[in-house]
């Protein structure tokens, strides 16, 4: 790879920090580096001068790499950039969790060095879509259908290729990828699923009806949500980034598309580490309370 865009949380100071770093690094590894004016700007002059001024929607243009400073939120944000574009993407955590983000800033330039040797791997992972008002959007992680402007719950009714699931009356419904599913899903009681299955998942958020559980479907199916509320509609939320209000009655349809998202993963890590490492789990809780 020989040349790494920096996409970053701005808000962040410590986001920004390490980015700067980044720039630093890949300046004395004598690799190409981009990023947005408003990164730029932020940089101290010295380092400004060497990182060229790209717009993030033509990172797919220029960059090998595009490298993201934040926790998941940003490296979400950075996935609604970059799911059109054949150009992989790598999270280097600075918040707290950081599942999507997985690696450290403690070995940014030990990941960076492994990139530009080439000795990394690259994943692919499901995105979902749908359309409205004759514009695609895109997921990552998950589509929600939220309550709007109520405290009351909505009635969605789900639908797998014409095939009515149910009526959902709930605070919300979830549909997830496997990426997204220890994200939202899991702490609405949704499982845990790898990355490699060809399914998505439906979870209603705090359901009504005890019996509505989380359903698991094959990715190939086309889902229809249509709000049957009689109050103020819902919100479509994609990744918590981009909002979109739905009418009563409105119908979304919703499938797995053709774009996947490449990310940037350790070489000889998989995805299990990863769930020891961040979710503890399988963890004895007898070792970690001493």
């Amino acid at each position: 790879m020989n040349t790494f865009a920096l996409f970053t949380n701005t808000q962040k100071p410590s986001a920004m920090y390490w980015a700067e770093k980044a720039a630093e690094l890949l300046k004395e590894l004598n690799v190409n580096c981009c990023a947005d004016d408003e990164v730029v700007d932020a940089f101290n002059p010295t380092t400004a001068e060497y990182v060229e001024r790209i717009p993030i929607e033509d990172f797919g243009k220029f960059a090998d790499v595009v490298i993201s400073f934040g926790g998941d939120g940003t490296m979400l944000a950075a996935a609604q950039q970059l799911i059109d574009r054949d150009i992989p993407l790598m999270g280097v955590n600075v918040g707290k969790l950081g599942f999507l983000a997985e690696f450290s800033t403690t070995e940014l330039k030990e990941a960076i060095t492994a990139l530009i040797n080439g000795d990394y791997r690259v994943v692919d992972r499901t995105v979902l879509e749908t359309t409205i008002d004759n514009k695609k959007i895109y997921a990552l992680n998950e589509f929600v259908i939220d309550k709007y402007h109520s405290t009351g719950m909505i009635t969605v009714r789900a639908s797998v290729d014409d095939f009515l699931i149910a009526d959902y009356r709930a605070d919300g419904l979830i549909l997830t990828t496997p990426t997204g599913s220890t994200a939202y899903s899991l702490s609405s009681g949704g499982p845990i699923i790898a990355p490699s299955a060809a399914v998505l998942c439906i979870t209603p958020i705090s359901p009504h009806t005890l019996t509505l559980r989380p359903l698991v479907i094959p990715d190939s199916l086309e889902v229809t949500f249509e709000v049957l509320s009689l109050n103020n509609g819902a919100m479509l939320l994609a990744d918590g980034q981009i909002r979109h209000s739905i009418s009563n009655g409105e119908k979304l349809v919703v499938k797995r598309s053709d774009n996947v998202l490449k990310l940037v993963k350790h070489k000889d890590t998989t995805y299990f580490d990863l769930l020891r490492a961040k979710l503890l789990w399988s963890a004895d809780a007898t070792e970690t309370n001493r």
